[in-house]
């Protein structure tokens, strides 16, 4: 393990279970966001995201809950992301241990390329988790969205022994629509499934509060990190990649260096997109493919 700590942002190399009793004590953490891998074969740095069998994935999975959960505080919070097919077990083993509160759908868009033979997976699911359902932060007011009735009709409602206006904000419901992070936005790094901030700062602001601390064991890019930093949180960040590791504290403004290597941001190039675009339209346009 190696640890790199600036003010009251630490990023951590290792893996997450031999580390966490080593960074942070039991009951000390008031929000934990998890994404780990999915055990669906994508590389990440030099592993590969797939267990022999689904069986030891959810094992796996299960000994670092177990550890998180730990972990918070009495009126900590836990947000846990997953695959499609993996959810469902995890939520019946979560039920167990700690109350989950809410079952979230993130829904996006895709621009790439879809399946052919069964419908195309356009969501990922998030249980909203919490030591004591009675005993939790939520801070309502600072994650309201627009009450489209309300604000865009101006509808009044008739049912009051007064009529009034509907509301114009609400709290978002259950399903929530952010865009993938994209290249050539500027939060992207070279990461398989980087999550995007909108999508971490919802969680972050309801869940948390100022000087408290946001734990994240499986950072990946530290979305999770520059968002709380961002925010006026404490933050931890577990990685066991370096290259990713080397992101995150680059991206924190933890160190501009690491083993004496500058830690510089690969510079976005339009070049990629324009050959892309190219190509596609060479073959929209390529004599052989009008028929």
């Amino acid at each position: 393990m190696r640890r790199f700590q600036k003010h009251n942002t630490m990023v951590v190399l290792g893996d997450a279970l031999d580390v966490l009793d080593q960074v942070t004590a039991d009951g000390s953490v008031n929000l934990i966001f998890a994404d780990p891998p999915y055990n669906i074969g994508k590389k990440f740095g030099n592993s590969l995201d797939k267990w022999e069998t689904d069986t030891k994935y959810i094992e796996w999975c299960k000994k670092w809950l177990s550890v998180c959960i730990r972990k918070l505080s009495p009126n900590g919070s836990m947000y846990v992301m997953s695959s499609t097919q993996s959810m469902p077990l995890l939520d019946v083993f979560l039920r167990e241990k700690i109350k989950v509160l809410s079952r979230i759908v993130w829904a996006y868009d895709s621009s790439g390329v879809q399946a052919k033979s069964r419908f195309g997976s356009m969501y990922e699911p998030i249980l909203h988790c919490v030591v004591d359902e009675k005993n939790y932060t939520f801070n309502t007011e600072s994650i309201l969205v627009e009450a489209k009735t309300g604000a865009r009709r101006g509808l009044i409602d008739y049912r009051k022994a007064v009529p009034i206006p509907y509301n114009t904000q609400k709290v978002p419901g259950n399903v929530w629509n952010f865009p993938r992070v994209r290249y050539r936005m500027a939060e992207y790094e070279s990461h398989p499934s980087q999550k995007p901030e909108t999508l971490i700062e919802r969680i972050v602001l309801a869940s948390s509060n100022e000087n408290e601390l946001v734990l994240d064991p499986f950072s990946g890019t530290f979305t999770t990190c520059a968002v709380a930093q961002r925010l006026n949180r404490h933050c931890i960040g577990i990685e066991k990649e370096l290259e990713y590791v080397k992101i995150g504290l680059r991206r924190l403004g933890v160190s501009t260096e690491l083993d004496g290597e500058e830690l510089i941001q690969p510079r976005k190039s339009w070049t990629r997109h324009n050959n892309m675009v190219a190509n596609i339209s060479n073959k929209q346009t390529s004599p052989e493919l009008i028929k």
